[in-house]
């Protein structure tokens, strides 16, 4: 079977960003499939140009298409990367021989179209991953306001949803509105972890001597800097901390916000906040490691509540505490787990009295983080998952 993925924010184990689609192909080349992916040059996370050329990892083909490289920039300057990349990547798929499939993700968006018009072109199925529910979190958060342009994107998410052959949604939040848009059929295979990638008993003693951060109780957020994320909680939080000299807070990543995140810092007089620029996933278990609790945030939106963040099955992966500001079903997860502190999304004290709580109690912090990898490893590994995925593909392409 050869499954092209269409995936502009692809990143591999050795980049920054979420790797999801590096592991599953890995593990497809593992189990005799061929796998092409059509990538920009451009690193989503970091904005930062990476990739001249065509490459091979681990037995995985990746074509890099020509962008608009300005994407941090503005919405407008976003749409126009997102929309060259569709054009790009189009041309560049219609070279690519003996496709049994097309795998296009969101978001963005657009990227849809271009798997959409290349399965329809080679004959092949068409499977639509939705890994966020577009455009409705653009409309949550305030970036998509114009009425014309919301009702192209509904039409256009619909429209996706019912020509897909199969969506697979990473999440049990997203399945009743993909369902309830027009989707035929809905496949859930969930965001996850590999728990091989991340050793529990690591204590990070490097990462903690590097970063200046002995005999600290270490609190750290890894992922994207960004409108969604709300770091400016966590801000506020570490100010209401800084009673506690041996609490530090660590917010290691890159994007749109960082740069006014670390000004404000800077206005706020925070000591006890170190900001480290991302690492790729290969380097990730070696951050966690140096991490006593791990934080997991997002905007106190309705919307948000259907989402399964892969940097809490990160956080589990490497056994370590969640401190959770997010609501709905990935707090279900953690609650089953037992292995973190629920606070109210956008409650600056309640996130910097559950790091107090996990800080005075450093024996009860561990258990949980252990907890937490053992419910991954039963629950959420990405060989399970995988396997699942694996199943899902060769039946759709048997229908063929």
């Amino acid at each position: 079977m050869h499954i092209l993925i269409i995936h502009q924010a692809f990143a591999s184990i050795n980049e920054p960003g979420g790797t999801r689609h590096h592991e599953f192909a890995r593990l497809l080349t593992t189990r005799g499939h061929k796998v092409t992916v059509i990538a920009s040059p451009v690193s989503y996370i970091t904005g930062n140009s990476t990739h001249q050329s065509n490459s091979e990892i681990e037995g995985v083909t990746i074509l890099r298409a020509a962008v608009y490289d300005a994407h941090h920039k503005s919405f407008i300057h976003r749409v126009l990367a997102f929309f060259s990349f569709m054009i790009s990547s189009f041309w560049i798929g219609l070279g690519v021989k003996h496709v049994d499939l097309v795998w296009g993700t969101s978001p963005p968006i657009f990227q849809g179209v271009t798997a959409w018009a290349l399965a329809r072109i080679k004959g092949a199925k068409f499977l639509f991953e939705v890994r966020d529910l577009w455009p409705q979190f653009a409309i949550a958060v305030g970036v998509l306001k114009n009425p014309i342009l919301i009702a192209l994107s509904e039409w256009l998410e619909r429209f996706l949803y019912h020509s897909a052959d199969r969506v697979m949604v990473n999440s049990p939040g997203f399945l009743e509105p993909v369902t309830s848009r027009g989707a035929k059929r809905v496949d859930l295979i969930p965001n996850g972890a590999d728990p091989s990638m991340f050793d529990p008993t690591d204590s990070g003693a490097a990462f903690r001597q590097s970063n200046t951060l002995k005999d600290k109780f270490v609190a750290l957020y890894a992922g994207a800097h960004g409108m969604s994320n709300d770091l400016q909680i966590i801000l506020e939080s570490a100010s209401l901390l800084a009673d506690v000299k041996n609490i530090h807070i660590v917010l290691l990543g890159d994007g749109k916000e960082k740069s006014a995140l670390m000004a404000q810092a800077k206005e706020m007089n925070l000591s006890n906040v170190t900001f480290l620029p991302s690492v790729p996933k290969t380097e990730m278990a070696l951050a966690l490691a140096g991490a006593d609790a791990c934080i997991a945030i997002l905007k106190p939106l309705e919307e948000y509540k259907t989402t399964y963040p892969n940097k809490v099955f990160d956080y589990m992966a490497a056994g370590r505490p969640v401190v959770l500001a997010i609501d709905g079903v990935i707090r279900e997860v953690v609650e089953a787990a037992n292995c973190g502190i629920f606070a109210s999304p956008g409650n600056a004290k309640e996130i910097a009295d559950a790091i107090r709580t996990l800080a005075a109690d450093p024996e009860e912090s561990l258990e949980m983080g252990l907890r937490g990898r053992e419910y991954l490893e039963d629950n959420f590994s990405r060989a399970v998952i995988g396997d699942r995925l694996i199943y899902l593909l060769e039946d759709l392409i048997s229908n063929r």
